[in-house]
């Protein structure tokens, strides 16, 4: 015990200096929170409208979520840790899957993780919730009997899941991604399913028509 040495001073200079770290983080981190509720927010008002048929309010509010999500990859750059986060993955899947959505609708094509700035585990996890909201168009299209523009939906509905379905990597490295591909697997034979019941109870009630008509 001779050569024992504790320093208290040394030790309170230590302690400040990771205080100091830890709440530069807690602030960005909180700044992070309310960014990410407004991007989540936007981003479901914009899939909403789409489906409602308003696109210029699907525009607007994806501006504003895309303002947002901006903010909060920049703010989140310096620190890996929230960067690649839960924080991060769960609000910017949410504008990348309302993003995807619009773009197709509006003919643009399917943008990529670096066209969008997005990191690519939440750009997965969007692109597998995209499926459920092509689904929901799919039906719409049926309820007004426009089989083929929902049968094209469905193709581009199974080509989302099958790529993921070939991503076969850990949960830690990529979460959710696994799940969403299952999700989608479920979706796309519900869907087809679907479309296969009514368009042949269309085809029969058109031939009845026809055969009543003789």
């Amino acid at each position: 015990m001779e050569a024992f040495r504790f320093d208290r001073g040394k030790l309170r200079s230590i302690i400040r200096e990771i205080d100091g770290y830890l709440e530069e983080r807690d602030q960005v981190r909180e700044k992070a929170i309310r960014l990410s509720r407004d991007i989540v927010r936007y981003s479901g008002w914009s899939v909403t409208s789409v489906h409602k048929g308003d696109m210029d309010a699907a525009r607007r509010n994806l501006r504003e979520a895309e303002d947002r999500a901006i903010r909060l990859l920049s703010i989140l750059k310096p620190y890996p840790e929230l960067y690649y986060s839960g924080i991060v993955n769960n609000a910017v899947s949410e504008y990348v899957e309302a993003k995807l959505l619009l773009s197709l609708l509006e003919g643009r094509g399917l943008p990529g993780p670096e066209e969008l700035g997005v990191p690519p585990v939440p750009y997965l996890q969007g692109l597998g919730d995209l499926v459920g909201e092509l689904r929901r168009l799919a039906l719409e299209l049926v309820r007004r009997g426009n089989y083929s523009d929902a049968w094209r939906l469905v193709e581009a509905m199974e080509a989302i899941y099958l790529e993921l379905r070939g991503l076969d990597y850990p949960e830690a490295l990529a979460p959710g991604v696994r799940h969403k591909a299952d999700v989608a697997r479920r979706l796309v034979d519900d869907t087809k399913a679907f479309l296969v019941d009514m368009e042949s109870r269309a085809e029969l009630s058109s031939l009845l028509r026809r055969v009543q008509g003789l």
